[in-house]
C-alpha cells in the first residue's frame, strides 16, 4: 500500500465585520486623542457683570504737631499731669527733686480715704476688657503702653497729696530742693519721644514705614534726668494726618474724590478724611490723609492699621488672559463714509484701473474705535496699506495713511470667529479686570470671548469648546 502526502488544510479566511468596526474605530480615537494633545485648544468665557474688592488695608505713619519740652533742671522727674489728657498754659505738669527724697515720702505716705470713684472704677474695667479684646501678640509692644495708662490712672490717688508733700520738703530743709514746671502753651501730654516729632509727609520714607529700626522711649515718673533733657511733648492741635504708601495711579484716583472714609482696625472708629497725594525725594507715592478730630484717641500711637471705606469697581468682569493688545491706522473723521452700500462704514481709496487711470474705490471697513478727542478712527490694519490715498466724500483734500496706533481689547466670538473688540478698563488685578460695559465699539454682558488671547488670531474661525 502506497504512503500517500498529508497536506496541512487550510482554512478559508473568514473575516468578521464586528472585528474590522472595531479596529477601525479604535484608530480613529488614538488618532483624534493625539490629535488633540497636539493642537492648542480655544475655550470661551461668558462675559458677566462683577466687581473687585480694591485693596483697601493699609499700615500709616501718624503726624502731628508735637512740641518737645526739655528740663531745665537736673534731677528726678515726677510727672503731676496725666498723659493723654489736656492742660492749659501755665498748668503744672511735673516737678524736679533735686534730692530724690519726694519719691520715697509718696512711698511712705497713707493714702487714706483717697480712692477711685465709682465711675472711675467702672472706666477702668472697661479699658482692661478693651485691651484684652485688641490684643494682638505681633504687636506685643502695646502691652507696655496699656501699663503705662494704667500707672497713670493710679496717679490719680496721690496727684493730690504731692503738692503737700512737695512744700513740707522744701519747707523742712529751708533750701528749695524741688522745682515746679508749667506748660508752655495749650495741649495734649506725652511721655514718650521716638525721633519723629518734627517728621514730615515729604520726610517718609520705605524704611520709616518698616519700622524695623523704630524705638519709643519712654520717660517714667522718678527717672533721673539731666539739664537739657526731652521730658515730654505736647500735641497743640486738633489736626492731624496719617501717611500710608500708595499706588500713584490709585492715589490719584483717591486725590481726585478729595475726601475718603476711614476706619481704624484698632478700635473700628469711623472719620472722614480729606486726600493729598505726596511723593517724597526718592520718587516714592504716598498718601496724605488729613483729619480734624479724634487725635486724642490716638495720641499713644505712631503706626497705625487703617481701612479706605471705598466703593468696589464694578462692571463686566473678564480674565487677564483675554486680554490683548491690537494695532490700528488712525484716520480723520472726514475721510469715513459711514453706511455705505451694504450698510457698512466704508472709506474712498485711491486705485488704478487697468490703463494706469487714477480713479477711486469705496472699501468697506471695520471700525473699532473712535477718539472724541482727536476726532480719529481706529481702522484695522489688515484692511489698509502705509501710504494709500484717500478722499474725503464732500471735498478735494486727501490724507495719506501712516499714523498707527494700538488698542487694549479682547476677541469676541459671537459670530462664530475671532472679531476684536476694544475695551476700557476701570481696575485690574492679578486675575480680573472690571471694563466699563455697554461702550460703542466694546462689549456687551453675555457677550463670549476668547479665554486665552494668545491661542488665536485675527478672524480665525472658532470652534468653540
Amino acid at each position: 500500500m502506497a504512503k500517500g502526502k498529508i497536506k496541512k488544510y487550510r482554512k478559508p479566511l473568514n473575516l468578521n465585520i464586528g472585528m474590522i468596526i472595531f479596529s477601525v474605530i479604535f484608530i480613529y480615537v488614538v488618532v483624534y486623542v493625539i490629535m488633540y494633545f497636539q493642537t492648542s485648544h480655544i475655550v470661551r468665557y461668558e462675559v458677566k457683570e462683577g466687581s473687585l474688592a480694591v485693596e483697601s488695608i493699609y499700615r500709616g505713619i501718624v503726624l502731628r504737631d508735637e512740641t518737645v519740652v526739655y528740663a531745665q533742671t537736673a534731677g528726678y522727674v515726677n510727672y503731676y499731669a496725666l498723659e493723654g489728657e489736656r492742660v492749659a498754659k501755665n498748668d503744672l505738669v511735673y516737678v524736679i527733686d533735686e534730692s530724690g527724697r519726694l519719691a520715697d515720702t509718696l512711698l511712705s505716705m497713707n493714702m487714706g480715704e483717697n480712692s477711685l470713684s465709682n465711675k472711675e472704677l467702672t472706666e477702668f474695667r472697661s479699658d482692661i476688657v478693651n485691651f484684652m479684646h485688641e490684643f494682638d501678640a505681633k504687636q506685643y509692644g502695646t502691652t507696655y503702653d496699656f501699663k503705662h495708662y494704667l500707672n497713670n490712672t493710679v496717679m490719680k490717688l496721690y496727684n493730690t497729696n504731692m503738692l503737700q508733700s512737695i512744700q513740707d520738703l522744701n519747707g523742712a530743709s529751708g533750701v528749695s530742693v524741688i522745682h515746679n514746671s508749667y506748660a508752655p502753651m495749650t495741649g495734649i501730654v506725652a511721655y514718650w519721644m521716638d525721633g519723629y516729632e518734627d517728621l514730615s509727609p515729604t520726610a517718609v520714607t520705605a524704611a520709616i514705614m518698616e519700622g524695623t529700626e523704630y524705638e519709643k522711649k519712654r520717660i517714667l515718673s522718678n527717672s533721673l534726668v539731666a539739664e537739657g533733657d526731652a521730658v515730654y511733648k505736647l500735641s497743640t492741635n486738633e489736626n492731624w494726618s496719617i501717611v500710608i504708601p500708595i499706588d500713584a495711579v490709585r492715589g490719584a484716583e483717591l486725590q481726585e474724590e478729595g475726601y475718603v472714609k476711614v476706619r481704624f482696625l484698632k478700635n473700628q472708629y469711623e472719620s472722614w478724611a480729606s486726600v493729598e497725594l505726596v511723593v517724597n525725594e526718592e520718587g516714592d507715592t504716598y498718601l496724605q490723609l488729613s483729619f480734624t478730630n479724634s487725635m486724642i484717641t490716638f495720641m499713644p500711637d505712631r503706626f497705625l492699621d487703617i481701612e479706605l471705606i471705598v466703593e468696589d469697581e464694578t462692571g463686566l468682569k473678564i480674565p487677564v488672559s483675554s486680554i490683548v493688545q491690537k494695532e490700528f491706522y488712525l484716520i480723520p473723521e472726514e475721510y469715513v463714509i459711514p453706511g455705505g452700500k451694504n450698510g457698512g462704514d466704508c472709506i474712498r481709496r485711491q486705485c488704478y484701473l487697468e490703463d494706469g487711470t487714477i480713479s477711486s474705490e469705496d472699501v468697506e471697513i471695520g471700525i473699532y474705535y473712535f477718539d472724541n478727542e482727536t476726532k480719529e478712527y481706529y481702522l484695522d490694519s489688515s484692511m489698509l496699506n502705509a501710504g494709500d490715498i484717500l478722499y474725503q466724500t464732500d471735498g478735494e483734500d486727501i490724507f495719506t495713511v501712516s499714523r498707527r496706533a494700538t488698542l487694549i481689547g479682547v476677541y469676541n466670538i459671537n459670530k462664530g470667529y475671532a472679531d476684536f473688540k476694544q475695551i476700557s478698563i476701570l481696575y485690574l488685578n492679578d486675575e480680573y479686570a472690571i471694563v466699563k460695559p455697554n461702550t460703542k465699539y466694546g462689549l456687551s454682558v453675555y457677550d463670549y470671548i476668547v479665554l486665552n488671547a494668545e491661542s488665536v488670531r485675527d478672524d480665525q474661525f472658532i470652534n468653540q469648546k
